[in-house]
């Protein structure tokens, strides 16, 4: 048996379960703090730590269990001491340097305090880390939860504690934090990827010199907090999105993976995957554990070959940057196995299968597409989530989306989601606010019976919801649509009929239970004598959670106890306090009154110098004389000013077991209740799910039409069998298509028509709106076969298989691939997976080689594409292609159109039939400012080479303006500031009062060095433009312009800057002028110093603002 160990990962040869598996049997699931549990079986034995006995238990005997103890312990050692090795804190690396490997804590029995004989504390450490040996141990130990050996210097590297003692050597590692720090470690520990084991001390008094029992109360994972005692706080708990366990497998029809997650108690299988789908899935699945099969090994995937750990290709790359195991055998039950082991589940456990059959399901997003759209959050490319609902939706629904989005529904859910929408955008009625419960959450509170009355609030809230969508016959047609997009996000087939009597059930059995708001029947107690504050404090833990009828007896104890309470502090304690409101004296006399101790929860008597000198028998002097010193509740003195006395401390006490014993009440109830609606937590859990997407859908309705979007009418795909059907009655069809970024309702977007029945060969100049056109079509198909509305006047789109877009590839150095390589990959994936059925989108093909070569390998993908006869659209700069003899019969040449005007050829951003070789490269140069003697040179050199070809539809290249010729004249900038801005004011004025604005009703107004605007522009919009003394402009927009010129004359050489402005209707318009000057004025021959603020206002381009889009 040898063990094989690398960067990421451990393997064992031959292949074993897991040994800790073997050796360790499972827990359960549940642990009583009212007995120790066993903790820990080796062989046929169970240890209790407390009493320390020995009992014989037969048990299941597990695959390889006579392997050794030490080979148990090996794979756990060698995993903790990779983790260590990443230690950077200095601290952490000095604990690190004390550590010794020779037992699963790293403790080095040879160091102070490093025992591991057996009855002492380390040693029960020891046995609660066997029983989970890849989790950090955190034991309390009184008002602490300590750890040591190796998860204390994991403590001191990821949380941000201090070790104990300090940085001695002669000790162990120790570290730990207070108990009321313990959430935050717990969140410090799982963000940084670690499991975490909790050990609780069994509450209530322990006989003398005797340990307190202990037991495992919890565990807290990514994406599965630490619950336990949740059910007695009065707050809610941040729940994080579940963490699943994840497996990769090898398969006839491609890569298979599998998830698990273990709060739901659930797996889905996704088989037929390509590398690119998988590798999309990875990246937005924060997974807690992955496993990757070994029949990955030694596999050509088409762009690598897994060697014997794998090696290359796009898949390994994502998963080398990843902790991960091997695993083999069955993917799924050997997986399931594993997850059972992680988690400490008893083998009886099931996990319910909740894969939906993928039958005419479309395939799920590659990472190129999902990133290139902005379904996946990458910089520079406009975000497509966030234009699908409105900002103020978060959470839960926009996760739906996003995951709908990047695995498109079947054409019948499809369908069934659109309908939903339309009837959504058509009602009248009122909605619900649709509360959304994470079903995880849900889950892990219910199991373990730690939910408390805050949630159970929420969940009725859920039901209700449910329940009003039921009642009102418009919501009830969208219920019914959305019970099979439910079945498919959740796995369960749910009747409605069902769904409504189960909800309506188990909400008035909550309502039965927990006190709702507006109850008002459970104040805290109140007496004169007594602080409110004590009061609140001692029963704000239980009361307002259960109705009052549930708890009679236990109010009557403690209203009778509170009456007790006060009758002691009246007898005892005001006597005194009259005494001494009787006594006048100038200065330093007796003083006293009655406080609460918030610390020892007690009311008492604090007071000094109120001891008479002479004992008359006077009122009062009894009652001192039975006073006697507050101590805590470890014996020791509170002060020198605090008293009791025996009647009050009794009443004290005898309050605090009344309480105690209500608060268990309560608790017991809401455990209760918990334990009830495990039977139907199915349905709790479908209903939440279903709120989540009526939100979600709810939330793209008004936001889409909001932006005037609409609802395509979606077809099934097209098929391969008859080509002459496709061209005369399919395909897709959208009028009015703009670019998902832009806001319909900030500007017209240029908009254009798409009708595409074959794949289209587009061409078009830099800027002109290729790779935006690309991208609308994109965003607008996959919204379309979601169910979910367009950015377009009108639409027709068929439900694609597959929808595949490539737009740009960069170098992977970590694999050795260019970006020519990477980008056939990608064309290799795209290849391979189309069908007549797909939308495939190319952008820019083969522009990472050589010329000539890479015109042909283009030429030979676009036949290829032509014979599959799928629709799409493959844009390209290699105009030689049109040169060769391409075998086609389904392409049609398209180009993005561009118009030569005044000797200058600027593009439309329209889509038009035809073939455009203008590259308007030099121009593009030119505004992103590379230096005017390089543009002259290019020209020179294009000219001396290509002068028989510098012609596009018979127009000439156009001629570059040396713009460092030009001089920046006061005229000059006023015509051309006229020439630019003055369509825009009189369509605003013919709008608003039919008259039309004439040139000379440009009132310019110049404002020399040493000058300063008149008052009359103080809260009147205004464009300028500073004529700076280096010959450049600036160009900008104000309401205040008084205080802009004099801010911008603060700056170095602009003292003596001059200043063109004029008034204009309204911060909006100024704000569009001011768009249109910067993206203009260059053209003109300008230069500016702020080009970079005009591609802000917006991605897309409008009618006015002839721009080039950003997104290219």
């Amino acid at each position: 048996m040898y063990w094989l160990t690398t960067k990421n990962a451990v393997v064992l040869i031959p292949r074993w379960r897991s040994l800790s598996f073997l050796i360790t049997p499972h827990l359960h699931r549940h642990f009583s703090p009212s007995a120790p549990s066993p903790l820990i079986r080796q062989s046929e034995r169970v240890f209790c730590f407390k009493e320390r006995k020995l009992y014989t238990k037969p048990i299941k005997k597990h695959k390889q269990s006579k392997i050794s103890l030490e080979d148990k312990d090996y794979a756990h050692v060698i995993w903790w001491k990779e983790r260590i090795q990443l230690c950077r804190k200095p601290s952490s690396v000095v604990l690190v340097q004390r550590l010794s490997f020779s037992n699963l804590l790293g403790v080095d029995a040879t160091l102070r305090n490093g025992s591991l004989k057996e009855g002492t504390l380390n040693w029960e450490i020891l046995q609660f880390k066997s029983k989970f040996p890849r989790e950090v141990l955190l034991c309390r130990v009184g008002e602490f939860y300590e750890a040591i050996g190796v998860d204390a210097c994991i403590l001191v590297e990821y949380a941000g504690l201090n070790p104990f003692g300090g940085l001695r050597s002669d000790s162990i590692p120790r570290a730990g934090c207070p108990v009321v720090n313990l959430r935050q470690t717990l969140d410090d520990l799982t963000r940084n990827g670690f499991s975490v084991c909790i050990v609780e001390e069994v509450q209530g008094p322990a006989q003398a010199r005797t340990r307190k029992s202990r037991f495992i109360s919890g565990h807290a994972h990514p994406g599965s907090p630490y619950v336990f005692g949740l059910v007695g706080d009065d707050h809610d708990l941040d729940f994080p999105d579940p963490m699943p366990v994840v497996g990769i497998s090898r398969s006839a029809k491609g890569y298979c993976m599998v998830t698990v997650f273990e709060t739901m108690k659930t797996y889905s299988v996704e088989d037929n995957l390509t590398e690119e789908a998988l590798v999309t899935k990875l990246r937005t699945c924060r997974c807690h554990h992955l496993f990757l099969h070994t029949s990955l090994r030694n596999n050509s995937s088409g762009t690598c070959r897994w060697g014997e750990y794998g090696e290359g290709g796009l898949l390994w790359g994502e998963c080398s940057a990843r902790q991960f195991e091997w695993f083999d055998g069955n993917a799924v039950d050997e997986l399931l196995y594993k997850v059972k082991d992680l988690y400490g589940l008893e083998d009886d456990i099931a996990f319910r299968n909740v894969t939906v059959a993928p039958e005419s399901r479309p395939s799920p997003l590659h990472l190129g597409t999902a990133t290139q759209i902005g379904a996946l959050p990458t910089e520079g490319i406009p975000c497509l989530l966030k234009v699908l609902l409105p900002s103020n939706c978060t959470g839960l629904p926009v996760m739906f989306v996003r995951d709908l989005l990047l695995n498109p529904p079947a054409y019948e859910i499809a369908s069934t989601i659109q309908e939903a929408c339309k009837r959504m955008s058509n009602i009248t009625c009122s909605i619900p606010d649709f509360t959304c419960v994470p079903p995880a959450k849900l889950v892990k509170l219910l199991e373990s019976r730690e939910t408390n009355h805050i949630e159970f609030y929420k969940i009725k809230n859920v039901l209700d919801d449910i329940l009003q969508l039921n009642s009102n016959s418009e919501l009830d047609e969208i219920l019914k649509l959305l019970m099979d997009p439910t079945w498919v996000s959740t796995g369960l087939k749910v009747e409605q009929e069902t769904l409504v009597n189960e909800c309506k059930s188990v909400s008035n059995r909550i309502g039965e239970i927990i006190s709702l708001d507006g109850v008002n029947d459970q104040k805290p107690s109140s007496y004169a004598v007594i602080p409110n504050e004590f009061f609140e404090d001692m029963e704000s833990s239980w009361k307002g959670r259960v109705k009052r009828i549930h708890l009679e007896e236990e109010y009557t104890e403690v209203d009778e106890a509170a009456k007790a309470l006060s009758t002691a502090i009246e007898e005892d304690f005001l006597p005194i306090i009259s005494r001494i409101r009787a006594t006048t004296a100038p200065l330093g006399g007796p003083k006293g009154e009655i406080l609460y101790s918030r610390e020892q929860e007690a009311v008492w008597f604090k007071g000094k110098r109120f001891t008479p000198s002479v004992w008359a028998g006077t009122a009062g002097e009894e009652q001192i004389k039975q006073l006697r010193p507050a101590f805590d509740s470890k014996g020791k003195k509170v002060g020198e000013e605090w008293f009791t006395t025996v009647k009050v401390d009794n009443a004290l006490t005898r309050y605090h077991e009344a309480g105690s014993k209500a608060r268990m009440k309560v608790l017991e109830l809401l455990r209760g209740l918990s334990t009830e609606l495990q039977a139907k937590i199915n349905i709790l859990v479908f209903a939440s799910m279903l709120l989540v997407i009526a939100k979600a859908l709810f939330g793209h309705v008004s936001e889409g039409r909001r932006r005037k979007w609409v609802f395509p009418t979606l077809t099934q795909s097209h098929s391969s069998e008859d080509i002459d059907i496709l061209r005369g009655s399919e395909g897709m069809k959208i009028t009015g298509l703009s670019p998902y970024w832009f806001d319909a309702n900030q500007g017209g977007a240029v908009v254009n028509n798409v009708d595409m029945k074959s794949l289209f060969l587009l061409t078009g100049p830099n800027g002109g709106g290729k790779s935006s056109l690309l991208r609308s079509i994109c965003a607008a198909a996959l919204l379309g076969i979601c169910g979910f509305m367009v950015p377009a006047q009108s639409a027709t789109i068929p439900h694609f298989d597959s929808i595949m877009l490539h737009m740009k590839s960069y170098d992977s150095p970590a694999d050795g691939k260019s970006s020519f390589q990477v980008e056939m990959s990608e064309i290799r994936s795209i290849i391979t997976r189309a069908t007549s059925k797909s939308l495939v989108l190319i952008d820019e093909i083969c522009r990472g080689t050589e010329t000539a070569k890479g015109t042909c390998i283009a030429g030979s993908i676009i036949e290829t594409l032509d014979s599959i006869s799928c629709l799409g659209i493959v844009s390209t700069h290699l105009h030689g292609i049109f040169d060769l003899p391409l075998r086609r019969k389904n392409t049609v040449f398209k180009s993005m159109g561009a118009e030569f005007i005044e000797n200058r050829t600027m593009p439309t951003w329209k889509l038009m039939d035809g073939i455009c070789k203008e590259s308007l490269a030099f121009e593009t140069a030119q505004r992103e400012g590379v230096p005017e003697e390089l543009i002259h040179r290019a020209e020179e050199l294009y000219v001396s080479v290509y002068a028989k070809e510098s012609k596009l539809n018979g127009f000439a290249s156009p001629k570059v303006v040396n713009k460092s010729e030009k001089q920046v004249c006061l005229n000059e900038v006023k015509n051309a500031v006229i020439s630019i801005c003055l369509k825009r004011l009189s369509d605003y004025y013919k709008k608003i009062n039919g008259n039309v604005l004439e040139p000379s009703e440009m009132r310019f107004v110049l404002i020399g060095a040493k000058e300063q605007p008149p008052p009359s522009t103080i809260g009147a919009s205004s464009v300028y433009i500073i004529l700076r003394p280096d010959r450049k402009l600036y160009v900008g927009e104000t309401d205040d312009l008084q205080g802009r010129v004099r801010a911008h004359r603060l700056k170095e050489g602009m003292q003596n800057a001059t200043f063109l402005y004029f008034l204009v209707p309204g911060k909006s318009m100024a704000c569009q002028l001011e768009t249109l000057l910067i993206n203009q004025l260059p053209d003109e021959g300008f230069q500016l110093t702020n080009l970079a603020d005009g591609k802000h206002r917006n991605f897309g381009t409008s009618d006015f603002v002839e721009t080039e889009m950003s997104a290219r």
